[in-house]
């Protein structure tokens, strides 16, 4: 049974960062979870990008079963209802679009599961609030920016914000977002280092999860 939505928004809330990321190795997609989850963070959503997708989201989720039983790992990058059930029956977390596809909300409703779709104006903002979306993914972060949060939030009171996209992982650029209110900010590249993959140093992509969540914790 899916874990509740609530449930889940909590645990992003808690990780306050959250992981997104691709690839088509399996091993590299692995190490990588495991160096987000050792920096401390309980959610990671995986993006359906790639031809070895739902290959290597199920080698995940084998993980995490097998040893990080408290991680909330979902898929990303879902457009239609279809590939929604497919990673359902996969065993993923929750959703996340991005954009507002009714048949996937619709599909979401019914399985109790989380669907975080991506919006970008105040018309989308409503219409996925008329689905039943509880946390709204503001993508592409970098073109919206903080102040855009603080001009819409007061209009949708009942839901939470997450940015994805051109938050860095530096105290400032952090702190920007968070102020505003989002519960969350989503990072790729930024914190997921291409240069750091490309080397396979772990250790270090570890350490800059750990420095990017004490940065959230000082100021949750």
């Amino acid at each position: 049974m899916a874990t509740s939505p609530d449930t889940i928004i909590a645990a992003f809330e808690q990780s306050g960062i959250i992981p997104v990321f691709y690839h088509d190795d399996a091993d590299v997609c692995l190490a990588v979870m495991q160096a987000c989850y050792d920096g401390g963070l309980r959610v990671f959503e995986f993006t359906s990008r790639g031809a070895n997708a739902r290959k290597n989201f199920t080698i995940l989720r084998e993980k995490k079963l097998a040893s990080m039983p408290d991680l909330y790992l979902g898929i990303g990058t879902i457009k239609q209802a279809e590939d929604a059930a497919i990673y359902s029956g996969l065993g993923a977390d929750f959703i996340v679009s991005p954009i507002i596809d009714p048949a996937t909300a619709e599909y979401c409703r019914s399985a109790r599961l989380l669907w975080i779709p991506g919006c970008m104006t105040p018309t989308e903002i409503s219409l996925a609030e008329k689905q039943g979306a509880k946390l709204i993914k503001l993508f592409p972060g970098n073109v919206l920016g903080p102040g855009y949060v603080k001009a819409i939030k007061p209009l949708f009171p009942n839901l939470k914000f997450m940015p994805t996209g051109g938050v860095e992982p530096t105290e400032d650029s952090i702190a920007s977002w968070l102020e505003t209110g989002v519960v969350c900010v989503g990072m790729g590249s930024n914190l997921l280092s291409k240069t750091l993959i490309e080397s396979r140093d772990w250790e270090t992509l570890k350490d800059k999860v750990l420095q990017s969540f004490a940065i959230v914790r000082t100021m949750k």
